[in-house]
Formats: C-alpha cells, structure tokens, sequence
C-alpha cells in the first residue's frame, strides 16, 4: 500500500515517512529531538559559567603581650586560626608578638586607641587604669581556680562587670575573656625561703593585684614585661621573679639563672586571657562576624586547655630531669600569709573603689556555692596518682 502525499495529509497531521512501519514513523522525530538537545548543549557549554564574585577578607592587626617565642603567643596565634577556620577565610587576624607597635603594658591603651585593631594578654596588666581589672586573674579570689572564675564570667555577672570597668576606665575596647590559665607559680629563687620572714625586703617580679599582695608580705615588688625578667634576675636587679608557667618560662631562660622554683601559690591562681577588640573595629563588623569572634574564643579557650596539658606538664619534669631544677612547694606558712594579705588588700580598694567593691561581692557570691561544690564532689587525686604510679616521675 502506498503512502499519501504530503498535500493530501489530514490537516494537523504528519508528513509520512517512506515506510508504513509505526517505528519508522517515530525515528525522524527522535533524531531531530536528540539533536536539537545536543546543539542545544553545545550551545550551552559555549557560553562561560556564571560565578559570584566573593567579597574580599576582612583584615585586622592585632597585637600580643608576649614575647614571639613564648606558648603563650602561641596560644594568641592559635585563635587567629579558630577564627579564620570558621569564618571561611572572611576574617583574618595578624598576631604580632609584644614590642612590634608599642610595649607589651601599651596593648590595651593602643587597641582602645586605635592604634591596633585587637591585642591578647591578661586583665591584671592594666590594673593601673583601675585596681579592679586586678580582680580578674590575681589573689586567691575566694579559693577560685581559673576555671570558676571564667564560670563567674560567663553565668555569675563577671563580663557585664568587666564591660563596666572598660567603660569606667574610658577604654574603648571590646573585650572577650576566655581560656584558662593554670595555677602559676611562686615563681624562680636564688635561695630557699621557708618563711614570711625570708620574704622582707625580696625584690620580687610579678603583676596586678599580686603587687600589692607581696607588699603587704614585706617584699618589695616590681612589675615588668615579660621579655625583661631574665635579664634583670641575672644582672642582680630582682632577686626572684614569676612569669607564667614550666613552659615559658624555659623559653625565656629562667632555669639559666635561678635552679629554685617554687609551686603552688595564691598570688596568680586563677588568671585568664583576654582578647581586645577596638569597639568602632568590632561594632563595624557583619553580626555574624561578631558572633563567630565570640565562638572562636571558646573554641581556642578549650584547645590551649588541652595544649597546656600536653606542653606544659613535659616541660615540668624536663626542667627537673634536664636542666637539674628543684622544683619545691611554696611552704605552708607563706600560703596562710598570702590569703591574709589578699583579705587586706581587698578591703583596702573596696573602701575606696564602689566598682571594686561591687566585683568583690559578685565574686564571693559565686564562689561561695561553686568552690563548696567542688571542694565536696571532686575526690583528691593525690591519692590514686600514688596508687597507680608510686611516685613522681622526677
């Protein structure tokens, strides 16, 4: 049979092909499709790919209180990186070690300045400004470790308190305190001292509120930046000194120029670090820029716990092992001393400073129910550390 002619089609219909066959019908049709699908991609592909243009990276300079080489710059570092992980590469910080802007005791007035757009150190060092900024790092502060102090912060009023005294002390400075510092030490001697009495007259380094501790122990006390200690111990210009902890204080040479260390003290028992953000850099910010520089603090704050752990206790026993310190527990009598004379400098700049005594009685507030529940529930672990191990590994 044949086909019909295209003119005689019904209308609407088809041309025919030259075959009957249903599936012969079809082909045409599918050819044409398929190749208009694939001109239609060649044409696709030769048009280039739509992209959006990313924003270029917010870029700060910060500066740290510490010298270049000390773990503590290194745990500033380390937040710089938090913070650029988790924004994407957005915001990049560069952390420059103390002295290359100003001097490690100028960070917080440059930052508040302008000068720097953020820095890192520790609330005690401007203590100057205002005697309540010693409150938050120095003294035994109601038998708080840093940890508690650092809970105060965040659920017991101490960041709104802190916001007060930046404002107080006319610093124009955000400030994120995070990331705790463990308990530091009496610090490096020439000689032994077992007593109050070997105290009388001690040229002695260390910072904040423990200043006027050490005074009212009869010491005569002195506050430096940290890359200073060593070099004025060595020349006889201090007779002892503290700084931070085994690990920095190997770094900075200390086992070089005293072989005492003593452990455990009141002084520095609950320090934290601070991070300074000029408020017109932080308030310029996206919000969640801004936020993510809140979360990264916590972040770093958990991560230098954990380093602290690893670095710091390696260095407390190669110090011993190593370079033949002895390393002694400050006596109890002079730990009793330190607790009274924290009492009498307290209440000395409480009568004077309504700020000072406002922080004081938050303080005491929150340390009376936490440090009860700590002393209650947490089991000494003296004991089971002799248990497993007999004795130290020294």
């Amino acid at each position: 049979m044949r086909t019909r002619s295209a003119a005689s089609q019904p209308a609407g219909s088809f041309p025919a092909t030259s075959t009957d066959s249903p599936a012969a019908t079809r082909k045409p049709a599918r050819r044409a499709f398929l190749a208009g699908g694939a001109a239609a991609g060649a044409a696709a592909l030769s048009f280039p790919a739509v992209t959006r243009a990313q924003p270029a990276p917010t870029k700060l300079r910060f500066q740290s209180a510490w010298p270049v080489k000390t773990i503590f710059h290194e745990f500033a570092v380390d937040f710089t990186r938090k913070v650029e992980e988790m924004s994407g590469g957005r915001l990049l910080i560069q952390m420059l070690p103390a002295g290359s802007v100003v001097g490690a005791l100028q960070t917080m007035e440059a930052v508040s300045k302008g000068v720097l757009d953020g820095g890192h150190g520790v609330p005690g060092f401007w203590f100057g400004r205002n005697t309540a900024f010693g409150l938050y790092g120095a003294g035994p502060n109601f038998a708080m470790n840093a940890d508690q102090t650092l809970g105060w912060i965040e659920y017991g009023g101490g960041r709104q308190l802190y916001e007060e005294l930046l404002k107080e002390a006319q610093l124009d400075v955000v400030s994120l305190l995070y990331a705790p510092v463990p308990c530091e030490p009496f610090g490096w001697f020439r000689k032994e001292v077992k007593s109050v009495a070997d105290l009388k007259g001690l040229r002695y380094r260390t910072a904040g509120l423990a200043v006027e501790l050490m005074q009212v122990l009869g010491a005569a006390p002195v506050q430096m930046a940290a890359g200073d200690i060593v070099p004025a111990l060595d020349r006889g210009l201090i007779d002892a000194a503290e700084f931070a902890q085994a690990t920095d204080d190997r770094i900075l040479g200390f086992p070089d120029v005293a072989k005492i260390y003593y452990q455990r003290s009141y002084h520095m028992a609950n320090n934290m670090f601070e991070i300074m953000i000029n408020r017109k850099t932080f308030e310029s910010l996206p919000a969640e820029l801004r936020t993510l520089l809140r979360l990264a603090s916590q972040a770093a704050s958990a991560d230098m716990s954990w380093k602290a752990m690893d670095r710091i206790s390696r260095d407390f026993i190669e110090l011993q092992t190593k370079q033949k310190v002895r390393a002694l527990k400050t006596p109890r009598p002079i730990l009793d001393a330190q607790l009274k004379a924290w009492s009498v400098v307290i209440d000395r700049h409480a009568k004077t400073n309504p700020l000072f005594l406002k922080i004081v009685e938050s303080q005491r507030e929150w340390a009376r129910r936490v440090v009860y529940w700590n002393v209650e529930v947490t089991v000494d672990p003296a004991p089971a550390y002799n248990h497993f191990f007999g004795k130290t590994p020294v």
